[in-house]
């Protein structure tokens, strides 16, 4: 069924540097599902305090926040949830007659698929160091991932990542050798970086788990070599979509059933 809109819609919509479409899929699919009189549209703005100012002044009540404004967006919200401020990292802003408040739901998808793939609680080596990575270290620490390395070129944010979650950093891999290999950061992304492995090779053979952020494709190369090799894999679609769905609850009021969240992620991934 076509969407239909009229003056009484409700428009939610996500900001990113490199727009996708799954989060558009999933949140249009349920609105149709659950005949809600909303439309979700995925935009790369140019002007970000103005997006947000945009949001605020013409009622858009949802926005997710992807890459690479996670925080750059702290300073434009009027509140955080405790889930945003214990990071210092959004992926979600709420209207609510004008008064802007951001959340995390990023960290709680990390959480749950740590338990759900039920990962050893094993050393690993985190890539990246952006808004998206602190959500995915914080959510690994608090799940008892205390002995770990942030991998980062950053060295101001690489070792405040690493600091605040009692890890060190490096500024390459180098020769270690970790059982869990995450990688947050655009490498594998569909556009400039799709054939990029975000890990040596060496260091992919040598690890019993993969966690890749990277959304779409949801079969990055480290994915994809992490099947060839028979490892524990987290995709980044798996990522994408619990945390759409916690976005979903918190822009409409409403919790899908587990079968419409299944189907709404089966057909985002589409």
């Amino acid at each position: 069924m076509p969407i239909t809109a009229s003056r009484d819609t409700v428009l939610c919509m996500s900001l990113a540097a490199r727009p996708g479409n799954f989060g558009v899929r999933f949140h249009n699919f349920l609105y149709r599902e659950l005949q809600l009189d909303y439309y979700y549209k995925a935009f790369a703005p140019t002007d970000l305090p103005g997006a947000v100012a945009g949001m605020r002044a013409l009622g858009i009540r949802g926005c997710g926040v992807s890459m690479p404004f996670k925080e750059a967006c702290i300073e434009l919200v009027d509140e955080l949830d405790a889930s945003a401020a214990a990071i210092d990292s959004i992926n979600t802003i709420v209207n609510t007659a004008g008064h802007l408040k951001a959340y995390n739901t990023d960290y709680l998808a990390v959480a749950q698929l740590l338990d759900s793939h039920a990962v050893p609680r094993t050393p690993f080596a985190l890539r990246g160091s952006g808004g998206m990575a602190k959500a995915v270290a914080c959510a690994m620490r608090d799940a008892g991932f205390d002995e770990g390395l942030i991998v980062a070129r950053n060295e101001r944010a690489g070792r405040q990542l690493a600091e605040t979650c009692g890890l060190r950093w490096q500024p390459t891999l180098g020769d270690e050798r970790p059982p869990l290999l995450v990688n947050v950061t655009p490498l594998g992304m569909a556009g400039d970086c799709a054939d990029e492995l975000a890990f040596e090779m060496q260091a992919i053979e040598a690890a019993d788990t993969l966690f890749d952020v990277v959304a779409t494709p949801a079969l990055t190369p480290l994915i994809q070599a992490g099947q060839r090799l028979g490892k524990r894999l987290i995709t980044g679609d798996q990522v994408a979509a619990i945390q759409a769905l916690e976005q979903f609850v918190l822009y409409t009021g409403v919790r899908p059933s587990d079968e419409q969240y299944q189907r709404a992620a089966a057909f985002a991934r589409g």
